[in-house]
């Protein structure tokens, strides 16, 4: 979707001039630059590219397709949704934007808040009903094409991990610039100092990689998602160094270490996921037990109806994600890698006349 009050936010990436609509798309009107809007969003990518580009645009990382539909939020996605709403505390007033919105399923599980939102993404990997109801960019973190100041909130969720520290602070200055003073950042991420309590998400994952070994599960698309991880903060000190060098405070801090997630998603998830693909391929294939990547996708489909008709799974997973909340409640205050922080920009100090 491509709404009127885009335009009021949004600029050339080139010469920072504001955008008019052209029935499909977008024309700058200094350098003459026209933007595509023919998918559902604008591309306001910059002419010349960053050297530095994330994995996220290799087609290898979408064969799942678990972007082209949004379920509910669960598990781990329900546990993210729910810190983000109690830090930034959403409400009508707000002006929105996902920083790094992936299929913009944050923005859909977000809209009976009321806020207006808009959300960018370097990758056009967008689902559905996000293309049908939200503001869709296609942009670079690191050169924003919004205007200064204009929304009062803002959020990044697992995107921190994929950047240099140099990409970081760009990220962060130009998060910084598009908000109002005293706007609110909030980001889910970590650090590469993990407490000694992570010892227990890496004996799960021991066993994960042990069962993929004798065929359980498979991790190969997992682990292609986290290939291109820089870890660009060292600890939760130099978390705050980074924030101050960009303009914010960290007013509020929540860790988390997934022991029972790890359990649950890494693991039963996975199994359970290659379990259905499985299936999914043998109904393609009867006498064949192909696992590719429209069997892949099949099982994801499959599975995604299944939960929005709210039926027994889908509240069987509610249960499950409310045990996996004992992970916050009971760790949450151990410093460890994962954390759910929310930052804070400073006013702008103005000087004594």
């Amino acid at each position: 979707m491509i709404s009127q009050a885009i335009f009021a936010v949004i600029r050339c990436p080139e010469c920072q001039t504001h955008l008019v609509p052209d029935g499909v798309g977008a024309t700058c009107p200094s350098c003459r630059r026209v933007f595509d809007g023919a998918r559902g969003y604008l591309d306001l990518r910059p002419l010349a590219a960053f050297e530095e580009q994330t994995k996220y645009l290799d087609e290898a990382l979408h064969i799942d397709a678990r972007h082209e539909t949004v379920a509910p939020p669960l598990l781990g996605s329900k546990i993210r949704n729910d810190r983000l709403r109690a830090f930034l505390d959403l409400n009508p007033q707000d002006r929105v934007v996902d920083l790094g919105c992936g299929s913009g399923r944050a923005m859909l599980w977000n809209r009976d808040t009321g806020a207006a939102m808009t959300g960018v993404d370097i990758s056009p990997f967008f689902s559905r009903e996000a293309l049908d109801g939200t503001d869709l960019l296609l942009g670079d973190l690191r050169r924003l094409p919004i205007e200064d100041a204009v929304f009062t909130k803002a959020w990044s969720l697992d995107v921190l991990e994929h950047l240099s520290p140099a990409a970081l602070h760009d990220m962060l200055r130009e998060a910084n610039r598009v908000l109002v003073p005293g706007g609110a950042l909030f980001v889910y991420t970590h650090v590469r100092k993990n407490g000694p309590i992570a010892i227990g998400v890496r004996l799960v994952n021991r066993l994960a990689h042990g069962l993929e070994h004798l065929g359980l599960l498979d991790l190969r698309t997992e682990r292609l998602r986290k290939s291109d991880h820089l870890n660009p903060i060292t600890d939760h000190d130099d978390l705050h160094r980074v924030a101050a060098a960009c303009g914010f405070e960290v007013d509020r801090i929540t860790y988390y270490t997934p022991i029972i997630g790890a359990l649950v998603e890494n693991i039963l998830m996975r199994m359970a996921e290659r379990f259905m693909t499985q299936r999914a391929g043998r109904r393609q294939s009867p006498g064949h037990t192909p696992v590719d990547g429209d069997a892949v996708r099949a099982a994801r489909k499959d599975a995604k109806a299944l939960l929005r008709k709210g039926g027994a799974l889908y509240w069987a997973l509610r249960g499950v994600s409310a045990v996996m909340y004992l992970d916050v409640l009971a760790f949450g205050w151990l410093k460890s890698g994962p954390f759910f922080a929310r930052l804070r920009k400073r006013p702008s100090v103005v000087a004594p006349s």
